[in-house]
């Protein structure tokens, strides 16, 4: 009798995981392609890159779309579909009221697709806390492997150029996406520092602190000042929501990791010392990326300023971009190695995103977009209340990780903007924390 029982109990559960599984392979599968190497450069602001990540991104949107048909029931609530749905105001305000709306289109469709579309399908795919963590544990994955071939093109030497040497880790995403690996290795720090800190099983937060441990190296060898700062700052956050005491013991665990991995066996320690000291050289003696940083903020600014409501239009900042910008400006910054040739990358954009979008499409775009972002933070944020309930999977670790990835994500565009092969992989990270924000909060 027990052995004929087995089969009617095991079954049931393992096509369970078949069809978890199936529901989210369109998600898991752009995480996964984002280990193809891209062919594209890193085209700043609405730039699209084309890669099968992208590809992948509009499959899910369109399979999403036939499951919303089929199931016939509506499938956002109106709060889900009025923070999600109002970046659309400002984009196509701003389209129309370009001085050239034909060539506007494209960013259309680019924004629709980062902050709206994307995020949206992976909100409806992520059913329960236990999808979530499967995603979570996705993301972690990719930063794991991208993580191994940055500190291996460090050791190596065949990494992207970096002051003259060939040792800047940045993955698969090749010298003219540095920003590409050091963002991926964040999301992963992040996610697995919210499980470690959550309630969850004892031995998923071990793995956490194990892949916490392996992901810090590759995130000092990306040598992204931009990285560290958000890495830090969101993951201060969910140290303080986690508790005083418990953020003590990390952050001292944290501080002696960095000592020995940087300091006590020397990689990289100069140049790492070299590049924290750059960032506080904003007026005394600052590199020439600072400088093209702090001239193209300014010339962002001089666009609003000539269009405060609507902006300049979208994709409008590469053509204004020398009416407003100094001198001081560069013509573009130097990219090589990595398995590319030198060659001199233009800038685009002002490596802000609320400069971008505030120069583009005004300040009416602006705050449906920043609106869209607060709404999804207070979300996240009121969740961190949520008590472990029924399951696996600790309410308290998704709380963690989606208010983490959400407060890195909107440190970073201080720093950075969309563009690049790692742009598809924020539209999983904003739909994850999406559904925890607006969905899983309630249910936990």
């Amino acid at each position: 009798m027990a052995t004929a029982a087995t089969p009617s109990v095991a079954g049931p559960a393992a096509r369970d995981r078949l069809r978890r599984a199936g529901a989210l392979a369109p998600v898991l599968a752009v995480i996964a392609l984002l280990l193809v190497p891209g062919g594209g450069g890193a085209q700043g602001g609405t730039g699209g890159t084309g890669t099968v990540a992208d590809a992948a991104s509009g499959l899910l949107v369109l399979i999403c779309l036939v499951r919303v048909v089929r199931g016939g029931a509506r499938p956002l609530t109106r709060t889900a579909a009025v923070v999600l749905g109002l970046p659309v105001l400002g984009i196509c305000l701003a389209a129309i009221t370009s001085n050239d709306p034909a060539s506007s289109l494209p960013g259309v469709a680019r924004y629709v697709q980062v902050f709206v579309l994307v995020p949206a399908a992976v909100l409806l795919t992520v059913r329960d806390r236990r999808d979530f963590a499967v995603v979570a544990w996705t993301l972690v994955g990719l930063a794991l492997l991208q993580g191994a071939v940055g500190v291996a093109q460090y050791l190596t030497g065949t990494g992207a150029s970096y002051q003259g040497e060939d040792i800047r880790a940045v993955g698969t995403f090749g010298a003219t996406d540095v920003m590409g690996m050091a963002t991926v290795v964040s999301y992963g720090l992040v996610v697995v520092t919210g499980i470690a800190l959550g309630s969850g099983p004892g031995r998923a937060r071990t793995a956490a602190l194990v892949c916490a441990g392996l992901l810090f190296l590759p995130l000092v060898l990306s040598f992204s000042r931009g990285a560290w700062i958000a890495t830090v700052l969101a993951c201060a956050l969910q140290l303080v929501l986690a508790g005083p005491l418990r953020a003590v013991r990390v952050g001292l665990a944290a501080g002696a990791l960095g000592v020995v991995l940087v300091g006590g066996l020397g990689i990289g320690s100069d140049l790492v010392e070299q590049r924290v000291a750059s960032i506080t050289r904003v007026t005394a003696a600052p590199d020439q990326s600072v400088t093209d940083r702090y001239t193209m903020w300014a010339a962002a600014g001089e666009m609003w300023r000539a269009e405060p409501l609507t902006g300049v239009g979208l994709k409008g900042f590469p053509h204004y971009r020398d009416a407003h910008a100094s001198v001081a400006l560069s013509s573009g910054s130097d990219t090589a190695g990595a398995g590319a040739a030198f060659q001199r990358q233009p800038l685009l954009s002002p490596h802000n995103m609320y400069l971008l979008v505030l120069s583009e499409q005004g300040l009416l775009g602006l705050l449906a977009l920043v609106g869209s972002w607060s709404a999804l933070l207070v979300g996240a944020l009121r969740g961190c209340r949520a008590g472990s309930g029924p399951g696996s999977v600790s309410g308290a670790d998704c709380a963690l990780v989606a208010t983490g990835l959400l407060v890195w994500q909107l440190v970073d565009f201080f720093y950075a903007d969309i563009g690049g092969p790692s742009t598809v992989l924020m539209s999983v990270v904003l739909g994850l924390a999406a559904w925890w924000s607006l969905v899983g909060a309630r249910r936990a």
